[in-house]
């Protein structure tokens, strides 16, 4: 068997990883983890790295089999001293919105003011305090996934009375003050191996909260971007992007989150809130996807760094 197994089960996301590990002549095995099984008392799993690429968004396209399995397999692979990349703890902060808000609260970082419920019977309640416009955004989403916004209190209570409201599979959603963007965008933060790696502006509409930055169509000087990372004919959403760099402050809190939750490889979103001017941190990706056409748009191809990452970890397997 290959040293690096990749798992993942989106057909496109991945192309330019797999472009850059052969043009470098690395050897690799993928799996599909919506239709995988291992055996408990097997002795060692026969490779030295594994890259989980696992999406929590898999339920859109009927493998939501895959999260919670690849759980219970990334736990096994590390029990057996597997280098996992985006291991079982990353894996843990990426399907709960609510674990990745209690972690904020435990360092100390502002984030969107947030209730956790379980009932659509909570939401009403659980507003209260909350300055509208809110969202309903249910705990494992993924490329803006399950996400609805309420201008008022009747108008949750309308969703409610009518069971509009989707929790996803975990039936549990944060209820969250809707944070008006300062200059219209949100900023998110690539990291690799715990340390900052680019960061990028992203324009937002407010018509979509999905943000997939592989799937943005434009520069701000009105660029068209090859989004390679994605299918031929994705839907175009309007978003645009510019290259920017954070101040030290906010690149030294994007580490201690990357650090604090286990992942190797991610983005983290945060956003100035318009009302008063705070940065609040909001979103904790273990699974990132790169900026689309990177090169115009920050300068270099993120996909050589990673594979520079993914060749230490197996230098390191080796020597263990």
């Amino acid at each position: 068997m290959n040293p690096l197994v990749i798992s993942h089960e989106h057909p496109d996301w991945f192309k330019p990883l797999f472009a850059e590990l052969q043009r470098r002549n690395i050897p690799y095995q993928t799996i599909n983890p919506t239709q995988h099984h291992f055996a408990l008392e097997e002795p060692s799993p026969g490779f030295e790295v594994f890259f989980n690429r696992m999406s929590p968004s898999a339920y859109l396209r009927d493998g939501v089999q895959g999260m919670f399995y690849t759980l219970n397999y990334l736990k096994h692979l590390e029990n057996h001293g597997v280098r996992v990349i985006n291991g079982y703890q990353a894996f843990t902060y990426e399907t709960s919105k609510a674990l990745q808000l209690v972690l904020l609260q435990q360092l100390g970082i502002k984030y969107p003011k947030s209730r956790l419920v379980n009932h659509s019977s909570q939401v009403e309640a659980a507003a209260e305090g909350l300055r509208f416009p809110i969202v309903v955004k249910a705990n494992i989403g993924g490329s803006g996934a399950g996400i609805e916004k309420f201008d008022t209190i009747e108008e949750v209570r309308h969703a409610v009375e009518n069971n509009l409201l989707d929790f996803g599979v975990d039936h549990t959603a944060l209820v969250q003050e809707f944070i008006p963007a300062r200059g219209g965008y949100i900023t998110r933060v690539e990291t690799l191996g715990g340390k900052y790696l680019y960061a990028i502006r992203v324009y937002i509409t407010g018509e979509s909260f999905n943000l997939c930055p592989a799937d943005i169509c434009q520069t701000t000087a009105g660029q068209e971007l090859v989004r390679n990372a994605c299918a031929l004919d994705a839907p175009k959403n309007g978003l645009k992007v510019e290259a920017f760099t954070p101040s030290d402050d906010v690149i030294k809190t994007i580490e201690t989150i990357a650090q604090r939750s286990g992942i190797d490889v991610g983005g983290i979103e945060y956003i100035i809130d318009d009302r008063d001017g705070e940065i609040l941190y909001y979103d904790v990706n273990a699974l990132s996807n790169f900026v689309a056409d990177a090169v115009n748009v920050i300068g270099f191809d993120p996909h050589q760094k990673l594979v520079d990452f993914i060749e230490r970890c197996m230098e390191g397997a080796l020597v263990q």
